[in-house]
């Protein structure tokens, strides 16, 4: 998963801001409130908080996570807001005919104080929320979509910008400059800018609705996550490898319960669990857990959340005159149509739901002959999976772990980035640059070739209390040369389970796969050599696709002969069990696709259907019955928890892009397989840099895949990949 903070006068990127901060609608706007004072951002007032201050130190400055402070954040926010309204009224406002350097390039300077505010207000969010915090939230979600909607329904601004975009001088500006009035017309006009009266009255109300609704949807799954264990004793821990009851048993003296052994509420805890774990009961106590999350009945459920905010959806997007939510998203990306992307889904989804019977049927017949006297259900699936790898390719996934150590990894990671982007990866050594946990590490990024600084890449591995699920990548700086050359801050996050003092951080392959994934999202950035910081915005159904594909360089001899050593003895790993590896990559596709495509059609059925009178859980009953989903199977993110579109709108009509990304992902991996130098050729390592990372989004996806591979993406190499077409 990715997030970006950018410019704020990027109107698209302010919104996801907004909504993956989780605001809260129970408390209206102050209509009284600092906004209209753009004055307040005084130099006294800067020096008493500190969350407003030009960052400083080395690097180009660095954000000051040391002095975060939570009385600071809603003073800091409301003061960022009043100044960045005050810098857009003075571009609105020049009397000077409009052209894109008094109106365009003007509006790319604005905003600094608001970004650097917004950098903490993302760590509180997403890396260490407490309830202190998520009560500013609540209070703060109806005035930063305020905020929002002052800058989108700002019509003096709204015309200098279609002025320049319609004018004259357009077709003389570069590409890059091109691309960069389109990209901010666009982020305005889809957001109401072109809407008058009541009609604009009416999408600002809805914004500061949706605001708070996203915000309350996003901490009843926290609630749920850190609210929810199971607690297990010795005697209940057969089948567990020693590595995980050592992080459990860590987690349930942190938080004692009745038991020696703690599951916490995460897909990290979860998943080995269900894999390892020979107690079945313990098994459906621990999928139901996960899986129930929002889902209770209670005042944290949300189902209710999710029938307002689809209804007000389509209110809104009636206002600009769509048919439904998805028409209005998809209409800038690549799949331009829901059609479009329902069309790619539905082709692999009979593939995909065909290969998981299989391996359901290949789970039923090990559970037979053991005379297990079950049917398998949904708890059962990864523990049987387990039993069918070791069966079919004698592949014990707990072994390859003892070759997965987190480090090396890392360092595998660095590895590729020396050879594909020439970057370098320095540690920093501690208190150089302050952190926000005393688990995050900083590496200085820089070109290996003539030395010069790319900026600094930070990792945070491990889950904890207050840190939301999964894994995601996040820009604290982006890339920009037309207002002095900035240096990219990066970084990454993760919840691999922390060991036991001493112990090494041993993950899955599965693991390993996302942990190069979202790395690939921080080499996008880091490589970035646009000129105008809105460029580094990304288009949904592709930005997914760098980060796909650097999970393959895992899989490549260079990495797994020289960085997946043995954690006691250092040995390479066997060449026999890299060929089980390598033969078992298409095993359990069936469940890995049908999970996610569940997940992925469901939110693009949630969002062309009529969402009056909806009842959500009764829709994915039948919707998954519809499309006849395997009983065995769950889907991977359940409407209740499904944060990626309902705590927000970054994902929101775009679960889909995963896969619109993965056929590209396929295709460009085939021409790496068959290149020369294979993944490590030095032409194609150059074209892929040059045209599908360090352009972002200066050209239209489309045209630059096209500049790589020489024609569009065929979506047979998908089907190759996963297994599900096999060719003569």
């Amino acid at each position: 998963m990715y997030s970006i903070l950018l410019k704020t006068v990027s109107v698209t990127a302010l919104l996801v801001v907004i909504g993956c901060s989780e605001p809260d609608t129970n408390d209206k706007p102050d209509t009284n409130n600092s906004l209209e004072n753009g004055d307040l951002e005084s130099e006294q007032t800067k020096q008493l908080n500190p969350l407003l201050v030009d960052w400083q130190g080395p690097y180009g400055g660095v954000p000051a996570f040391d002095e975060m402070d939570l009385a600071h954040i809603k003073p800091a926010l409301e003061t960022a807001m009043a100044a960045n309204l005050a810098e857009i009224e003075a571009v609105a406002d020049n009397p000077a005919p409009p052209t894109f350097e008094n109106t365009i390039l003007e509006m790319e300077k604005v905003g600094d104080a608001l970004n650097r505010v917004f950098v903490y207000w993302r760590i509180w969010s997403a890396n260490r929320s407490t309830s202190e915090f998520r009560a500013i939230q609540r209070e703060m979600a109806p005035k930063l979509s305020a905020f929002s909607s002052k800058v989108t329904q700002n019509t003096k601004l709204f015309q200098k910008i279609k002025s320049v975009y319609e004018g004259e001088n357009f077709s003389s500006l570069t590409s890059q400059q091109q691309r960069l009035v389109w990209l901010v017309y666009d982020g305005f006009a889809s957001f109401g800018a072109t809407l008058d009266g009541a009609a604009k009255k009416r999408y600002a109300e809805i914004n500061e609705e949706l605001a708070g609704l996203h915000t309350r949807f996003a901490n009843n799954v926290l609630h749920d996550e850190e609210e929810y264990a199971i607690y297990f004793d010795e005697a209940e821990a057969g089948g567990l490898p020693d590595d995980f009851l050592a992080a459990a048993k860590a987690a349930a003296e942190a938080k004692p319960g009745p038991g020696a052994f703690a599951v916490r509420n995460t897909r990290s805890a979860m998943d080995p669990f269900l894999t390892y774990s020979d107690n079945r009961e313990l098994r459906f106590h621990v999928w139901d857990m996960y899986y129930s999350r929002g889902d209770h009945g209670d005042e944290y459920d949300n189902n209710a959340l999710i029938a307002e905010i689809l209804k007000l959806r389509n209110e809104r997007v009636q206002l600009l005159g769509f048919d439904n939510y998805a028409q209005w998203r998809l209409q800038n990306r690549m799949a331009k149509t829901p059609e479009r992307a329902i069309d790619l889904m539905e082709a692999v989804w009979p593939a995909a739901t065909a290969r998981a019977r299989q391996e359901v049927a290949d789970m039923q017949a090990i559970a037979d002959a053991e005379g297990a006297e079950i049917t398998i259900e949904p708890w059962d699936y990864r523990y049987y999976a387990e039993k069918v790898r070791k069966a079919k390719y004698d592949l014990d996934s707990d072994e390859v772990k003892q070759y997965l150590e987190l480090t090396k990894l890392r360092d595998a990671m660095f590895y590729v980035a020396g050879e594909l982007f020439n970057f370098n990866f320095t540690p920093v050594p501690v208190g150089t640059v302050p952190v926000f946990h005393d688990d995050v590490n900083v590496w200085e990024v820089t070109d290996k070739r003539s030395g010069n600084q790319i900026g600094l890449w930070y990792l945070d591995p491990f889950a904890r209390a207050g840190k939301r699920s999964g894994a995601w990548a996040s820009s604290y700086r982006v890339h920009e040369t037309f207002d002095g050359q900035k240096t990219v801050l990066s970084s990454n996050n993760s919840n691999f389970v922390k060991p036991a003092t001493g112990e090494p951080v041993l993950i899955s392959w599965s693991d390993a796969e996302t942990f190069f994934h979202e790395f690939g999202h921080a080499l996008h950035a880091l490589s970035s050599t646009v000129t105008y910081p809105t460029l580094n915005s990304g288009v949904r159904d592709y930005t997914e696709f760098q980060s796909q594909l650097l999970e393959r360089w895992l899989y490549t001899d260079a990495v797994i002969n020289n960085f997946l050593l043995h954690h006691e003895n250092g040995q390479p790993m066997p060449a026999d069990l890299i060929a089980k590896i390598k033969a078992a990559a298409t095993f359990n596709q069936g469940f890995a696709t049908t999970e996610y495509l569940a997940s992925a059609l469901m939110d693009m059925r949630f969002h062309t259907a009529d969402p009056d009178g909806i009842d959500p859980d009764a829709f994915e009953r039948e919707t998954l019955a519809e499309l006849g989903m395997p009983k065995e199977i769950v889907m991977r993110h359940r409407s209740p928890h499904f944060s990626h579109i309902f705590s927000g709108e970054g994902y929101s009509a775009g679960y889909y892009g995963y896969m619109w990304a993965d056929v590209l992902t396929s295709d460009a991996a085939e021409a790496f397989a068959n290149a020369p130098g294979g993944f490590y050729d030095e032409e194609l390592a150059r074209k892929l840099v040059d045209n599908l990372f360090a352009i972002r989004n200066a050209m239209d996806p489309a045209d630059a895949f096209r500049a790589f591979r020489g024609r569009d993406a065929n979506i047979d190499a998908l089907l190759r990949d996963r297994g599900f077409l096999v060719e003569d």
